[in-house]
């Protein structure tokens, strides 16, 4: 079992001055003290215009910022948009490869679809076409990683002509690829193209085990064609964490966090009625949290056993660091290959998540790395022979036109 980090960016209002400008500092600092304590990823979202829920925008201006503070914590895109309305493939294609350059080889090429009406509306995305235009971008990302020079291509919605992408990326092939998931057929379409599997949504141990069984046999399959030049295979599951020694303590400082980060996700993605620049996310959360199975009071009770959801309600990792060994033993059972763990959500304080990921990495974090080397070299040799014959399935890097020229414009 590994385990990462995972940001939104949260910010709920009201917005004092200097309030970014203190999260994005807080989250660096964040990730600099996962890097020491052994965490193995930091992931990073790409979203657009979702006030509160998610200020994170950029996310290769703080992946390049975090890969110089840190040695060895991978530095995961989770996920960059795909669509050519929100980036061009030649322009994702030149971060990832510098990115992967400037932090020593270390990025993870997490990729997505986008499904918010506020972000798709907001750059022209047809919600219609947005997979194909996903599928269509991962090839062309892909092959500019490898084609020496990139061949050109003529697809639906991507047309460019032969070019030879600058930098190339140190990671050969190209970084891991994953995709982003959130239903158990979106996992079944990422292990038919070989690439890691995101899960966003928060999940119990038993049926992550159908999923990942599901998975593992499907990259065993003829059905997997990978969409890079490489195989990933890895399953990763989303838990909100707070650890405390004290369970009361731990739900306290963990459990409103955990509570907004659902309800603001379902705002944007199910229930909400968004007026950009005056809809107050927090606010309406207070008010109406417990309407939407957010109980604070049903979230509370001591004393049990975690798990993604307690008595119908958000829980996660929230708890001591005896009830999380267990709840993430439960997970390593189920064959999840990684735990992200979502601790900056909604007002949780800066010096508590710092505490709460001290505390996980001294007494939690051990006994599940002393496994891990293992589990994954059994892994390798299981699945080498997947891997090799997935990879004959996979068109090759194609030669660009031998005859053809860019002839430069006259200078005027």
């Amino acid at each position: 079992m590994r385990f990462g980090l995972f940001y939104e960016h949260q910010l709920p209002r009201p917005w004092e001055d200097g309030a970014e400008h203190r999260l994005l500092s807080n989250a660096l600092e964040q990730v600099e003290l996962a890097d020491s304590l052994g965490f193995d990823y930091v992931w990073e979202v790409e979203h657009h215009f979702l006030e509160e829920y998610s200020h994170s925008s950029a996310p290769e201006v703080f992946l390049a910022a975090a890969s110089q503070r840190t040695r060895r914590i991978r530095l995961g895109h989770g996920i960059v948009q795909l669509p050519v309305g929100y980036n061009h493939p030649a322009r994702v294609a030149e971060r990832i490869a510098t990115l992967d350059l400037v932090s020593g080889g270390r990025v993870e090429f997490g990729t997505g679809e986008s499904t918010s009406e506020m972000e798709l509306k907001g750059f022209g995305v047809e919600r219609a076409t947005k997979r194909a235009q996903w599928e269509e971008a991962l090839d062309v990302v892909s092959r500019m990683f490898v084609e020496e020079p990139f061949a050109g291509y003529d697809g639906e919605f991507v047309h460019m002509p032969p070019r030879n992408l600058v930098p190339k990326p140190l990671q050969r092939p190209h970084p891991p690829l994953w995709m982003a998931c959130s239903k158990r057929d979106s996992i079944h379409l990422a292990a038919s193209k070989g690439i890691g599997a995101l899960s966003f949504s928060f999940v119990e141990a038993a049926e992550a085990k159908a999923w990942t069984d599901d998975y593992y046999a499907t990259i065993a399959s003829e059905e997997c064609i990978p969409a890079g030049f490489s195989v990933n295979a890895n399953l990763a599951c989303v838990l909100p964490l707070m650890c405390h020694e004290d369970e009361e303590q731990a739900i306290e400082r963990g459990i409103d966090g955990a509570h907004f980060f659902g309800y603001s996700l379902a705002h944007y993605y199910g229930f909400g009625n968004h007026r950009p620049g005056l809809t107050d996310i927090w606010e309406d959360f207070l008010h109406n949290r417990d309407h939407y199975g957010f109980s604070r009071q049903a979230a509370s009770t001591t004393g049990g056993t975690l798990g993604a959801q307690v008595m119908k309600v958000l829980r996660g990792a929230v708890g001591t660091p005896g009830q999380i060994r267990e709840l993430v033993r439960s997970y390593e059972e189920a064959g999840v290959d990684q735990l992200i763990f979502v601790s900056q959500a909604g007002r949780n304080r800066h010096e508590d998540i710092c505490e709460s990921l001290e505390l996980f990495a001294r007494q939690v974090m051990p006994e599940f790395h002393d496994r891990a080397e293992g589990l994954e070299a059994a892994k390798a040799r299981r699945l080498a022979g997947a891997f090799e014959a997935a990879l004959a399935r996979r068109s090759p890097a194609r030669p660009a036109p031998e005859d053809y020229t860019v002839p430069a414009l006259p200078y005027v």
